[in-house]
């Protein structure tokens, strides 16, 4: 089976695609699986490390052609404030549970979830239930790799006293906490 062994960020790549492949956010964090675009083409992904893999990356076959990632739509909430300030105090209360969340111009974004639905309505937050790929930011060290080592990055997604958020060397925080380890939420 023909393999995708690297990742050329958005931006990064101008030929037309073989194929694409749709898909969500978590599907989007992968290392090693057997794929099949959507017009048919299948091919292994086999990178060396996970990679978080945007909406518009190309992932390289050993052929060298290019196949498009593209981030599914998804359901979402809209958050958005009565001024930048709330905004950003908003997008704070989010951080610190660990919330995979997508910034726009106006607004952040998260995956629908009640309980944090409920937290935002009592802090005034407007909220609107949309349908649209979901971005979030990849954290601080996301981006300092280049379009040659993109598919060599240390990222991995792990399960934290009921929450995920992405691990490398760089996060900032030790990794050998306790199972009941909490952040005060």
């Amino acid at each position: 089976m023909i393999r995708a062994t690297q990742v050329l960020g958005q931006g990064r790549w101008h030929d037309t695609p073989a194929d694409s492949v749709v898909l969500d956010f978590d599907d989007r964090h992968r290392r090693r699986i057997a794929m099949t675009g959507t017009r048919g083409l299948e091919f292994l992904l086999d990178l060396e490390n996970a990679v978080a893999l945007r909406g518009g990356d190309a992932l390289v076959l050993d052929d060298g052609r290019l196949i498009e990632v593209v981030a599914a739509p998804e359901p979402l909430i809209e958050i958005r404030g009565t001024d930048p300030q709330h905004l950003v105090r908003l997008g704070w209360h989010l951080g610190n549970r660990h919330l995979p969340t997508q910034i726009t111009a106006r607004a952040l974004r998260i995956r629908r979830d009640h309980v944090i639905e409920e937290m935002l309505k009592g802090l005034g937050a407007r909220l609107i239930e949309i349908d649209a790929p979901f971005d979030p930011e990849g954290g601080a060290y996301a981006e300092a790799a280049s379009a040659q080592d993109r598919g060599h990055q240390g990222h991995a997604q792990q399960g934290h006293g009921g929450h995920n958020h992405i691990h490398d060397e760089h996060c900032g925080h030790d990794h050998g906490h306790a199972p009941a380890h909490d952040h005060g939420h």
